[in-house]
């Protein structure tokens, strides 16, 4: 008798800054760094395919990445000239990329393929790290420009039936980004980034409901407006939420970079 496949967590996983990770920047990225190449290590298996959400590839309505060997696309600006030559030759993998419409449109957020996009900054810089061989098809999602927290959710909702069948859920972004105030030091911040970290840590880690109705209103956390003055790299975490369903989640990672408070989280 076969036996099923493994049931995969679902990861929120920072992305760091740029391509941090892959120039001199003494101390500064090392844990986050060590926090991601472990990552595999943890799973139970290796996946037989990864759908990424990443902060970083905005659209009018969801759309997949499609093609069966995606480029990589250098989205960051006034860094080193080798980091525009990094390399991460992952396939894709259009067969897994029609079933997340499908089962986007079952859940009634109907979506496009796009045979021409490659990957974002926000997937290949930690996958680099993660998933370092490049050997297991990767399919990005797009977060829709308009999308509310509650709608993310349902959007990660509607992958739940992917994890059972080994196929890894994971939402790529960043638990605090204020670019001007991260990179400017700004002190005035750090105090404000600690508050709404903590509350972020404790909304993850409650039951799912309660989890649920904090993140849709992650908005009136402490401190969530200086954190994120825009969503788009804390909705990824909230699609995560989403595709965990019923599992509890729980902070996997915790640092302090250039004074403020950053954070991972893993479900199941």
């Amino acid at each position: 008798m076969e036996s099923s496949p493994p049931r995969q967590p679902v990861l929120f996983v920072p992305h760091g800054g740029g391509p941090c990770f892959f120039m001199d920047w003494p101390d500064t990225w090392d844990h986050m760094a060590a926090h991601l190449r472990g990552i595999a290590a943890t799973l139970p298996a290796r996946p037989d395919g990864i759908v990424v959400m990443s902060g970083h590839w905005q659209t009018g309505v969801p759309t997949v990445t499609s093609a069966a060997h995606p480029p990589l696309i250098y989205d960051y600006d006034g860094f080193p000239p080798h980091t525009y030559h990094l390399q991460y030759p992952a396939p894709g993998a259009p067969a897994l990329a029609a079933e997340v419409l499908d089962l986007l449109a079952h859940a009634g957020m109907p979506g496009e393929a796009d045979a021409g996009r490659g990957f974002d900054h926000g997937v290949f810089i930690p996958f680099m790290l993660a998933f370092a061989q490049a050997d297991i098809p990767v399919v990005e999602l797009s977060l829709p420009r308009e999308c509310s927290a509650a709608h993310t959710l349902h959007m990660g909702a509607a992958m739940q039936p992917l994890r059972a069948r080994n196929i890894l859920i994971v939402g790529t972004g960043m638990s605090y980004h204020n670019v001007r105030h991260l990179m400017g030091r700004d002190p005035q911040s750090d105090a404000p980034s600690r508050a709404f970290d903590t509350w972020l840590a404790r909304a993850v880690e409650s039951p799912p409901p309660i989890r649920a109705e904090a993140l849709t209103h992650w908005a009136q956390a402490p401190g969530a407006r200086i954190c994120h003055p825009t969503p788009e790299h804390l909705l990824p975490l909230v699609f995560a939420a989403g595709a965990a369903g019923n599992d509890l989640g729980r902070r996997d990672y915790s640092d302090t970079i250039m004074g403020k408070a950053l954070s991972g989280f893993r479900f199941g």
